[in-house]
């Protein structure tokens, strides 16, 4: 593998955090003169390219890759956006039920938490963490949710089965909300 594939790949992972000359070498097992002068040439590589969009930095002694300047609108509008945000308890707890009770319609996962869930409902489809799988027989015919494919990747899991049993998660002072799971849902 070449050495400036190597670099760009170690600082890509390091993140904010960036590597010292002093980590590159020891990591890549290298001279720091061969890095030295791969940096540099990483850096001008960036620098010339007008089709890339990240540039190589040095910060207190840390080489950092980062984003160019020019593309700082689409970073912060993508930084507003509801894909950049972390889920919130809300949006866990209608995400557990929908992965525990699917095919689950809204009203049923309302009875649950208690609250209207719509607005977690529709971030979560937003996030293409939930998907609509049906539509129930029922007056209103309302939809029914389930988890998307892409849940299973956003989670590192490859089957619900890997999920922790409901049993697992609950204490004997809950098996209250244990058995709200685990009862038949009316149809």
């Amino acid at each position: 593998m070449h050495l400036m594939s190597q670099i760009e790949s170690l600082l890509f992972v390091s993140g904010e955090a960036g590597l010292t000359l002093d980590e590159l070498a020891t990591l890549l097992e290298t001279k720091r003169a061969d890095l030295a002068y791969n940096l540099a040439k990483l850096r001008r590589n960036y620098a010339l390219d007008p089709q890339r969009g990240l540039q190589l930095v040095v910060v207190n002694h840390r080489y950092q890759l980062v984003t160019k300047v020019e593309n700082a609108s689409i970073i912060q509008g993508y930084a507003q956006s509801p894909f950049a945000q972390k889920l919130s308890q809300a949006a866990l707890e209608t995400l557990t039920i929908i992965a525990y009770k699917q095919p689950v319609t809204r009203l049923a996962i309302d009875e649950i938490r208690g609250v209207n869930s719509q607005a977690m409902i529709q971030k979560l489809e937003l996030r293409d963490l939930v998907i609509v799988v049906g539509r129930q027989d029922s007056p209103g015919r309302p939809k029914l949710y389930g988890v998307s494919d892409y849940f299973y990747q956003y989670f590192g899991i490859d089957s619900l089965d890997e999920l922790p049993s409901l049993d697992s998660l609950f204490t004997d002072e809950s098996a209250e909300i244990n058995d709200l799971f685990s009862s038949e849902e009316e149809q």
